[in-house]
């Protein structure tokens, strides 16, 4: 796999290297070109200087065979515009991008752009380790709309049916790990002193999820 990111700042750097050390080719993009000496140096992969919205660095950066493309600068305006290029001109297969004004990403993923925010998942993982001291998230899905949260059941729910802790479309139990082996449960499912529950959580619902399963 070929794959040119722009932006060689912490985030950039460390991406590059470990796409590198998995066999992969990368080439990288930034207008200072002080930047890339965050790249180890026996880095085997391209150095580009330049604008990643401007069509003949990306070339230089083998754009036209690449099979990702991601912007990981310091400025959203320019890493929208290159993921537009890159997606759009270029056809590149798979194109992700940062940015860091919540209110701006959701607006760029309607052009068809996976991205990440990372203000508004600092927010998030902040809260729930403030607020949610007994569980902690697995996974999250988009950028943190969702979640996939574990906890460890408390023994006071035992007995209770899994249908008493759903809201539609809000929170649902998606497993039970119960002596060492997962399984989805059905809405008659009871649980059982001990059992470790994954739940999908609205991140909108968060306050419901805390009463249901939280007992203080």
């Amino acid at each position: 796999m070929h794959v040119v990111i722009m932006g060689c700042g912490r985030a950039g750097s460390r991406l590059a290297r470990r796409l590198e050390n998995q066999g992969h080719s990368v080439a990288v993009v930034d207008k200072d070109p002080r930047a890339f000496h965050l790249l180890d140096v026996d880095f085997k992969g391209k150095k580009v200087q330049g604008v990643g919205f401007d069509a003949s660095v990306l070339v230089e950066a083998g754009i036209e065979r690449a099979d990702a493309f991601i912007a990981v600068s310091s400025g959203d305006n320019s890493n929208i515009v290159s993921s537009v290029i890159a997606k759009d001109v270029f056809r590149v297969p798979r194109v992700i991008t940062r940015i860091y004004d919540p209110r701006r990403a959701n607006i760029y993923r309607r052009f068809g752009i996976p991205t990440v925010a990372p203000v508004r998942w600092g927010v998030n993982k902040i809260y729930d380790l403030l607020f949610l001291h007994r569980s902690f998230s697995r996974y999250t899905f988009g950028n943190g709309e969702v979640e996939l949260m574990e906890l460890e059941l408390h023994s006071n729910l035992a007995g209770r049916n899994v249908r008493d802790f759903e809201i539609p479309g809000e929170v649902q139990v998606a497993s039970i790990e119960r002596f060492g082996e997962a399984f989805m449960p059905v809405s008659g499912t009871r649980f059982e002193k001990g059992d470790i529950v994954n739940v999908l959580i609205s991140r909108k619902s968060m306050n419901k999820y805390k009463k249901m399963f939280f007992m203080d």
